[in-house]
C-alpha cells in the first residue's frame, strides 16, 4: 500500500513537472480528452487562416509585378502617342516620319517583350498564358479568381500601327484605356487582397487565444498545486516512515519476549 501511494506521488509530481517545462496544461489527450479534440480543432483552423494569409501575400505580390509592368507599357504607349502627333504635323517629311517610326518600333517590341517576359515564379502574367489563377485565400483552401490581363500587341491592337501613311491616333488612345483598364482591375484586387490579409490575421490572432486559454497552462496555478504536492509527498514518506519504525519496535519487542 505505502508504495502504492509512493509511486501515485511520484506520477502527479512528474506530471507537474511536464506541464511546467512544456508550458501546456494539455500534453497528451488524456490529460483532457474533450480540450484535447477542441484544442486540434482550433489549431487546425489557425494554421488554416496563416497559410491563407501567406497566400494572399503572394498574390498581392504577383499582382504588383505584373502592375509595375503594365506601367512600363503606359509609359511606351504615352510616348508613342507623342510621337503620332508629332508625325500628324505638316511639317515633317516622309523621311522623317520614318524615323519616328523607327522608334515606334523599338517601344513595340519594348511592350511585346514586356507582355511576353514579365513573370512571377517563372509563369508568365500578361501574354495570355495564366489569364486566371485561383488564390487559395480562405482557410478552408477557396477564395478567388484573380484574372489576369492580355496586353501583347495583337489584343492591344497595335502590332501594325505605322505613323509612315495613313494612321489613327485613337487606335493609340484605345490601347491606353486597355492598359488603364487593367491596372485599375490589379489595383482593386490588390486592396481586396489587403482586407482579406487584414481578416485572416485578426481571426488568426482570435482562435490563437481561445486555443491558448484551452490548452495553455495557468503557471500560478500550476506551482501551486505543484507545491502542494510536494509537502502531500513529504507528508507520506514521514507517515510512511514512522510506519516502518514502528514495525520494527514491534518486532524487536517481539524477539525481546
Amino acid at each position: 500500500m505505502s508504495m502504492n501511494i509512493s509511486s501515485v506521488s511520484n506520477q502527479n509530481l512528474y506530471h507537474s513537472y511536464q506541464k511546467l517545462s512544456s508550458g501546456k496544461r494539455i500534453n497528451k489527450a488524456a490529460d483532457d480528452p474533450a480540450g484535447h479534440a477542441i484544442a486540434e480543432k482550433l489549431k487546425s483552423q489557425i494554421n488554416g487562416y496563416d497559410v491563407a494569409k501567406r497566400n494572399a501575400g503572394i498574390f498581392q505580390s504577383m499582382t504588383n509585378v505584373a502592375e509595375g509592368a503594365l506601367g512600363s507599357i503606359t509609359d511606351s504607349l504615352q510616348r508613342i502617342r507623342e510621337l503620332s502627333i508629332q508625325a500628324s504635323n505638316g511639317i515633317y517629311t516622309a523621311e522623317d516620319k520614318a524615323y519616328l517610326q523607327d522608334e515606334i518600333e523599338q517601344l513595340k517590341s519594348h511592350i511585346s517583350a514586356t507582355a511576353g517576359q514579365t513573370q512571377f515564379n517563372t509563369m508568365n502574367l500578361l501574354d495570355g498564358s495564366n489569364s486566371s489563377l485561383h488564390a487559395a485565400v480562405n482557410p478552408n483552401g477557396s477564395g478567388m479568381e484573380v484574372n489576369m490581363p492580355v496586353s501583347t500587341l495583337d489584343v492591344l491592337g497595335i502590332s501594325d500601327y505605322d505613323v509612315t501613311g495613313d494612321f489613327d491616333i485613337s487606335v493609340i488612345d484605345n490601347a491606353l484605356k486597355m492598359v488603364g483598364s487593367s491596372r485599375g482591375g490589379l489595383g482593386a484586387t490588390s486592396n481586396r487582397l489587403d482586407y482579406t490579409m487584414a481578416f485572416n490575421s485578426s481571426m488568426s490572432i482570435n482562435l490563437t487565444a481561445s486555443h491558448s486559454r484551452i490548452e495553455d497552462l495557468d503557471y500560478p496555478k500550476a506551482v501551486t498545486e505543484q507545491k502542494k504536492e510536494q509537502v502531500l509527498m513529504q507528508y507520506r514518506l514521514m507517515m510512511q516512515r514512522k510506519m516502518l519504525d514502528n514495525a520494527d519496535g514491534s518486532v524487536r519487542k517481539l524477539f525481546a519476549m
